[in-house]
């Protein structure tokens, strides 16, 4: 109890964060194509957030060693709260392009400034209980963005903006008013992306294709709904159900990558994939029972691919590596990101919806031959010195910082 009260501003800024930023790019799809956006014009709104995403990955360090840990946390809240607010004063596929850049660039800035905090807080005894209460704040507030969807969307426009406008606000008065101390700053992370393709391409692949696969799922996927019937709030329960399969996924997938080779393991994790998206094509005629239940399997085989790969990067990495080779991991899932809404989004508007699927399963399939050629090239590492598997959140450049020290040697 100690501890969560130790760490109460953080995980109560987090918890605002994510409901507030889960629950726009639902609700930018559904509203922009009852304004007439086409699929595609919705789909670069998600691309759009990503771009600004990657933005405040990698400038939000550098403020923070120019202004500090809080006024970066409140430049980078009132560029999303501006993001958000401006969506009722025009409605134009472009400038709203622009507002979910904005928001982009607050979702990566609050969290660097969250986790460099934490960073700073933390103590070898603390780190576990520490992170783990994290992932499940963020997990959960993601859940209940996804449900809020339906409200939302039955909401008139101007109302549903501000109450997200609302949220990100308030999310920046638990860091304003804590007493705690602001930690110093420790700088930024060297960003080299050809770190993670020297220590592994099977990871690094690996991570661009878990990026298409969210990213496609979380922006496009409203899209997919409406196109399959689903109404807002089933299709709230739709993206609910893709992230309680992948946080339900953690523990048993987590045992397997420290019990098996982790090629192995993602490879079965990209069949179970390719075999979902099939699933879920064929269960677009099968009522909405079957589309929820499809989406919480593809969740269940998909979302635990991008903490494989790192974890299996990581055991190719030496100790002074880990914190640069997270961030050259992030680096690729961001482009992966960029890209994914807007190719998917354009194939649903040619193809129609099964489209999406179709894409997601040929990229799994794509890592299931790559894994399979990279097994052939070189020997799984040593038992003896692998890393621990440890759930890797996209979150910012700095989370290495946070899950170095849990990938001790076992």
């Amino acid at each position: 109890m100690r501890l969560i009260i130790s760490f109460a501003a953080l995980f109560a800024s987090v918890a605002m964060l994510q409901l507030s930023s889960g629950g726009v790019g639902p609700l930018d799809a559904l509203t922009g194509l009852g304004a007439g956006f086409t699929k595609s014009q919705v789909g670069i709104l998600g691309s759009a957030h990503f771009l600004g995403f990657f933005i405040g990955c990698w400038w939000a360090p550098r403020l923070m060693g120019d202004v500090g840990h809080a006024r970066t946390y409140a430049t980078f809240t009132a560029m999303g709260a501006i993001g958000l607010a401006a969506h009722v004063l025009v409605t134009d596929p472009a400038w709203w392009a622009l507002f979910r850049m904005a928001t982009g660039l607050c979702v990566a800035g609050c969290y660097t400034v969250i986790e460099a905090w934490l960073q700073a807080k933390l103590t070898n005894e603390t780190r576990g209980r520490a992170m783990g209460t994290y992932r499940v704040i963020d997990i959960s507030a993601s859940l209940v963005a996804q449900f809020m969807i339906g409200q939302l969307a039955s909401m008139e426009t101007y109302i549903a903006y501000n109450l997200l406008t609302i949220l990100c606000c308030a999310s920046v008065l638990p860091l304003a008013i804590t007493k705690t101390a602001e930690p110093v700053s420790t700088g930024a992370t060297r960003l080299r992306p050809s770190l993670a393709w020297a220590r592994s391409p099977l990871a690094t692949v690996a991570v661009i294709v878990s990026a298409l696969s969210a990213a496609s799922f979380r922006m496009v996927g409203p899209i997919y709904g409406q196109e399959v019937g689903l109404r807002p709030d089933q299709i709230g329960g739709f993206l609910a159900a893709y992230v309680a399969g992948g946080a339900l996924a953690q523990y048993p997938v987590g045992w397997l990558a420290d019990k098996y080779d982790r090629r192995w393991v993602l490879i079965g994790l990209s069949v179970a994939s390719g075999t979902a998206c099939m699933v879920t094509i064929v269960a677009a005629g099968m009522g909405t029972a079957g589309i929820l239940i499809a989406a919480g399997l593809f969740g269940l085989s998909s979302f635990p691919i991008y903490s494989i790969a790192s974890a299996h990067a990581h055991d190719f990495a030496s100790d002074d590596e880990r914190v640069e080779l997270s961030a050259a991991l992030m680096f690729f899932y961001a482009v992966g990101a960029i890209a994914a809404p807007w190719g998917t989004s354009y194939l649903i508007e040619l193809f129609g919806p099964a489209a999406l699927f179709v894409v997601l399963a040929l990229g799994h399939l794509a890592l299931v031959v790559f894994g399979v050629a990279r097994m052939r090239a070189r020997p799984a590492p040593d038992p003896d010195s692998r890393t621990r598997y440890v759930y890797a959140p996209r979150t910012s450049f700095l989370i290495g910082r946070l899950t170095g020290r849990q990938r001790g040697r076992d």
